[in-house]
Parts: C-alpha cells; sequence; structure tokens
C-alpha cells in the first residue's frame, strides 16, 4: 500500500514502467504495474510481469481510475499495465482543441 503524493515518481519492480502522481487520493492505495507493487525505491527487478497485467504502459499518456481520484503520468513505458487494487487504470481521453481558421 502506498500513500502517492502529488508529483511523486514511481517505479515499477518488474519491467522498465515510471510514472509521476498527476493526482492523488487522500488514503493509501495498492497501486501496481505488472501486477507487482509500485516503488518509490530501489528495483531489484527479481519478478516477471503478470502476463494478465501485460499491457504495457505508454510515455506521455494519462492513465486514470475509473473514480478518477488516481491519474499518473507514464515517463518512462514498460511492459506491464498500471492497475489500482486490480482494476486497471484506463487512458485518459485527450481534449479536443478548437479549430482555427
Amino acid at each position: 500500500m502506498l500513500s502517492l503524493t502529488v508529483g511523486q515518481r514511481l517505479k515499477s519492480t518488474v519491467c522498465t514502467t515510471e510514472i509521476m502522481v498527476i493526482v492523488a487520493p487522500g488514503d493509501e492505495i495498492d497501486l501496481t504495474c505488472g501486477g507487482a507493487p509500485m516503488t518509490d525505491g530501489e528495483v531489484n527487478g527479481a519478478a516477471d510481469v503478470n502476463p494478465e497485467h501485460a499491457e504495457g504502459s505508454t510515455i506521455g499518456k494519462r492513465y486514470v481510475s475509473q473514480e478518477g481520484d488516481v491519474e499518473l503520468l507514464c515517463v518512462k513505458p514498460g511492459e506491464g499495465s498500471l492497475a489500482v487494487a486490480d482494476t486497471p487504470l484506463k487512458l485518459k481521453d485527450s481534449k479536443k482543441l478548437p479549430k482555427t481558421d
């Protein structure tokens, strides 16, 4: 379980994914990447990505929870997909820019 703060950087323990917290809930959450907990410390890389959590993460994309209380920015891509309490995070829709004529 992690207590997230805005601007905090976290690393996956099973792949190269790194994220930055954009929106953080007030409570501790079970944030995982590739089926393994994320960390703000050293990465040992002893485990493998769980095949059920291997959709990958894309650099520059924002991932949000269904409730909208968690928003993460991927700063380094990897093989693992992001989830909170085994619920996958979804890609945040990009905003349409107004047309300029």
